[in-house]
């Protein structure tokens, strides 16, 4: 009701504010009014790429989705995929290999835009990501150990939720919020009914070493006084001829951006339908731990063949995200909910 009729101020100031930095202080946190009442939404350019005709636009840092999309789509590109088979053990290779470096350019670049010069036009540059590929080995996995972040010359100045929505007019929204953890910081405060996030988990508080989602970031993701953590989110749409095809997003912490990346190459490098395409086992890696995570649904034989090309596994019973989107194909609206979890609906007008 507050914010009803005040708007912003009646969020970020009066009561509401009131309440929530009261609870905070009680709780130890170090949060004031004027902290609140300074924050300022920003608005900034997506970060756009291409993959085989299609056009991704995606989120800008200080969220990382959008760049390391990007990286893994654009590094597996001239690969053949389609012809290896999907989630055949020499395209799972290429993939989980690709993730690697995708998240060692992650660790070592993207912080806050405002605090940090981040390279995206770099990140997912031809030319970086074609000396990048030359890292990626004929079916042998290379040690996590043994990568590093490229190097960029002349820097450029429960939950997370996500839902997707297009209308009649041909408005379209990706839409992915957290607060981090499930119930984020696992406090409410009293009189409001929220949640408190805990997002301060998404900086790198000792850089070099790892955070609740066991990612390592550097000095880029420091901690300082204003400064916004770096975030997995990968809200995206897809545009098809130029217009809008998919909209597409995922929570799942770390895990968000191999969820999205793998969705989007099933529809446009494999043609699957995108229920298909969402429901589809999927890996990740984020190159630190030197571990493949694995969903059941990848058969024995690709995951003893991963291992045999030195591939680290997990065999996990741990989903990986949970996609869901809207497809605009031919005039018709079409929604998927990712059937690992409870929760997810589709709903139509």
């Amino acid at each position: 009701k507050r914010i009803r009729e005040r708007g912003r101020d009646g969020f970020y100031k009066g009561k509401t504010a009131e309440l929530v930095v009261a609870e905070m202080q009680r709780q130890g946190g170090l949060m004031t009014q004027a902290d609140l009442a300074s924050y300022q939404a920003i608005e900034r350019m997506p970060v756009r790429s291409s993959f085989r005709g299609y056009e991704l636009v995606s989120a800008p840092p200080p969220s990382s989705g959008g760049v390391h999309v990007s990286q893994i789509l654009k590094l597996l590109e001239p690969f053949p995929l389609k012809e290896l088979g999907h989630n055949s053990a020499a395209y799972l290779h290429l993939l989980i290999e690709s993730m690697k470096l995708a998240y060692a350019d992650r660790s070592e670049y993207l912080g806050d835009p405002d605090r940090t010069a981040v390279p995206v036009a770099k990140l997912i540059s031809d030319d970086f990501l074609g000396q990048r590929r030359t890292l990626i080995r004929d079916a042998v996995a290379t040690p996590s150990s043994e990568i590093r972040p490229g190097t960029v010359e002349d820097r450029e100045s429960t939950e997370t939720t996500h839902f997707s929505i297009a209308d009649q007019f041909g408005n379209v929204v990706s839409n992915t919020y957290t607060i981090n953890f499930s119930f984020g910081s696992g406090i409410v405060v009293p009189g409001t009914g929220m949640l408190l996030n805990n997002e301060m988990d998404d900086f790198a508080a000792k850089p070099g070493s790892p955070n609740g989602y066991g990612l390592i970031q550097g000095e880029s993701n420091a901690v300082s006084a204003g400064s916004r953590p770096l975030s997995s989110m990968t809200p995206s749409l897809v545009l098809k001829n130029g217009k809008p095809w998919i909209a597409t997003g995922s929570p799942g912490g770390s895990r968000i951006i191999t969820a999205v990346a793998q969705t989007l190459l099933n529809v446009m490098a494999f043609d699957m339908t995108l229920g298909l395409a969402t429901s589809a086992p999927r890996v990740h890696h984020q190159w630190m731990p030197d571990m493949a995570m694995v969903e059941p649904g990848i058969s024995i034989d690709t995951v003893n063949i991963l291992e045999a090309s030195q591939h680290k596994i997990l065999r996990s019973d741990r989903t990986i995200g949970r996609v869901n989107s809207v497809q605009i194909e031919d005039g018709w609206l079409y929604g998927y909910t990712d059937p690992r979890r409870p929760g997810g609906h589709v709903a139509t007008w």
